[in-house]
């Protein structure tokens, strides 16, 4: 299918984007940008925005609860035209709209400011019950770190979301098995994540592979269930579509230097869609 080979060359150009970006800055995250992106590509393919309009108040949402996924975030906005790809070269430069983490003052398309974990879900859930409260047919899509659940907020959202029928409401976790301390088995094992999340009221969907865009979409476009919020729990690769970044937390917060930079371009170049 056309679309879905489209929805493939996408993610490998965000990948590269992702790598140049962190490059060029020396700074930033490339283990849980790579894992994020068939997760962040299937959301906006979903989602009812337009680059030319970022602030259509009808418009859906998206909140980066890993904001320091950012380059991943970027990477999507900018080839989607919310704003020029020359401004990946300013990522983590001062005074630069692109900073480590999404500011929704600065940068067109972003929802929410994001970065302290645990809070961006919050917004979500607020986001959501506003719009249903108003009657608005917005719906809202938030993406969380399977490290980040380890943070008690994010439990309160969940109640909050049951509670209040938030079935406008979609929860992506990227559950790649890495936090930037270890293994999340051995920094602080988050157990049945599935069961965990359908006693917490919501409906849970999981994908054995989070970086395979067909599942993605699919599950995105599965009909939610009157009166529950959708939880998508996605298995993903640390670091994924570069060979020596895959499953390595070392490259959770790493920079590339110019000979991994260009071993890694060189093997998204070679990616065979």
């Amino acid at each position: 299918m056309d679309e879905v080979k489209n929805l493939k060359l996408l993610c490998n150009r965000v990948r590269k984007d992702i790598i140049s970006m962190i490059a060029e800055a020396s700074s930033g995250h490339p283990g849980g940008s790579l894992s994020a992106v068939e997760l962040m590509v299937g959301i906006y393919h979903v989602m009812r925005v337009d680059p030319k309009n970022p602030d259509d108040p009808m418009r859906d949402r998206f909140v980066l609860s890993k904001g320091h996924a950012a380059p991943c975030y970027y990477a999507i906005l900018g080839e989607k035209g919310f704003f020029d790809v020359k401004e990946f070269g300013n990522f983590r430069q001062i005074h630069s709209m692109l900073q480590g983490h999404p500011d929704a003052r600065k940068v067109p398309g972003v929802d929410a400011s994001t970065g302290s974990l645990g809070q961006g879900i919050s917004i979500a859930v607020g986001m959501a019950l506003g719009a249903k409260k108003a009657g608005q047919d917005i719906k809202v899509y938030t993406m969380l770190g399977d490290g980040e659940i380890q943070e008690g907020l994010v439990w309160e959202a969940c109640m909050a979301a049951a509670k209040y029928h938030l079935d406008n409401l979609t929860i992506v976790i990227d559950n790649n098995g890495l936090q930037i301390d270890g293994q999340n088995d051995e920094v602080m094992p988050l157990g049945d994540l599935h069961r965990k999340m359908e006693s917490f009221g919501l409906n849970v969907i999981e994908l054995p592979d989070g970086n395979d865009i067909e599942q993605v979409v699919g599950s995105l476009y599965l009909k939610t269930i009157t009166g529950k919020p959708k939880c998508i729990i996605a298995h993903t690769t640390k670091g994924k579509g570069v060979s020596f970044m895959e499953n390595q937390v070392g490259w959770h917060g790493k920079a590339p230097n110019a000979e991994e930079t260009k071993l890694a371009l060189e093997e998204l170049s070679k990616e065979v869609v």
